[in-house]
């Protein structure tokens, strides 16, 4: 993967490049942007540049690199148990796996590659064996003599053992060894390794990126392009799903209607709180990197509702298939007075789930609170 193969992040591009020119080369580096915005494959495009540079025979490395097989090049990123790999798992067995998955979805999430590997009900993670096993691989020489580079995507995911066991490394790494950190969610990084790390913030793809990157790789024409970025929200990956239309947002968009009819009927009527029972055990039952992506999906079409509320049409782009729901009729009842509490119990509602909490009753209560706040009645602005 080369630069020319990123979309967009061209100030990014041009100062890696720059620094690559001058020397510059911190020897820890943290990628930092949202989904989609092309962090994983901007990390190994630059360590394509940094494996090919000043090299004896820059061919042959570029092609070890597109083939992510470059002996130089590493890799550590989330992984579990599977029926192959019962224990002990770390990035080294997947790596088949990872190559396919870079070559088919270089802008794929953590959710996407752990239904690659047919684990998404499982949570993956970075442990202390996938530390281990880097300190190992980074003691050994270069085998052609130049860099060697460690990626590390989600690298939010470390828990605190394989953190403690890579501080050092990052802090004062062998020579010409350089750490790439790939982030989506900075504030999740421990800051001892966080402020040995040299950040490169990543914004959300523009919308005409999108429209071109769609027309020359997947061979659409414009308006269906343009269609589709603006609904993507400058995350590619969600432009190349809602294309081939294999997202969850069918599935998504039927639990959350469900979930919100139930909510309005509540008020007053103990007996709906067993419809609300009965929601939050069929989400708790999907796995909780579903469960994480639908309350994401949650906060999105609340936010379209408000969008809608405050008269910014042009910025609503959620088209709802469900019959007898119109998003115009919900959209007043998220309003100033309740969209801040909305977002706060949704956000705690997924920080919970991510530290394995009981989803059933998180979902359960969030179901309760959430009856609560779109009965809030906006408050007037006396003038």
């Amino acid at each position: 993967m080369t630069f020319e193969d990123i979309i967009g992040q061209d100030h990014i591009k041009k100062h890696l490049i720059k620094a690559t020119e001058n020397g510059r080369i911190p020897h820890a580096q943290l990628f930092v942007g949202n989904e989609g915005s092309g962090t994983l494959a901007m990390a190994i495009a630059y360590a394509q540049h940094l494996l090919t540079t000043d090299v004896p025979n820059p061919e042959a490395s570029a092609l070890k690199c597109a083939k992510l097989q470059h002996p130089d090049l590493h890799f550590a990123f989330p992984v579990t148990s599977t029926d192959q790999v019962k224990k002990h798992p770390i990035s080294n067995l997947f790596l088949d796996d990872w190559r396919s998955f870079i070559a088919t979805q270089p802008y794929g999430s953590l959710f996407n590659w752990l239904q690659f590997i047919g684990v998404e009900n499982k949570q993956g993670q970075i442990g202390v064996d996938e530390a281990e096993d880097i300190v190992k691989k980074l003691q050994l020489k270069a085998y052609e003599g130049g860099f060697k580079v460690m990626i590390i995507w989600m690298a939010e995911k470390m828990n605190n053992a394989a953190a403690n066991k890579l501080l050092k490394l990052i802090e004062e790494p062998p020579e010409n060894t350089i750490f790439l950190l790939v982030t989506e969610n900075e504030g999740q990084i421990i800051n001892t390794i966080k402020s040995r790390c040299q950040a490169l913030h990543f914004p959300a793809l523009g919308e005409t990126d999108i429209v071109q990157a769609l027309q020359q790789r997947e061979g659409i024409t414009q308006n269906e392009a343009v269609t589709i970025a603006h609904r993507s929200e400058g995350n590619y990956n969600k432009a190349v799903h809602i294309l081939k239309n294999d997202s969850n947002d069918d599935l998504f968009e039927k639990w959350f209607i469900v979930w919100i009819r139930s909510a309005f009927k509540a008020k007053g009527n103990a007996a709906v709180i067993q419809d609300l029972i009965e929601w939050s055990e069929t989400i708790a039952g999907s796995g909780r990197e579903t469960q994480k992506q639908f309350l994401q999906y949650c906060i999105q079409f609340f936010r379209q509702a408000l969008l809608l509320n405050y008269g910014t049409p042009d910025l609503v782009f959620l088209q709802t298939k469900t019959a007898n729901f119109q998003l115009e009729k919900f959209a007043p009842f998220v309003h100033s007075g309740n969209i801040l509490s909305i977002q706060k119990e949704l956000d705690d509602a997924q920080y919970h789930i991510e530290r394995n909490g009981n989803a059933k009753i998180i979902l359960l209560d969030l179901s309760i609170k959430l009856t609560r706040l779109l009965h809030t009645k906006e408050e007037k602005i006396s003038t």
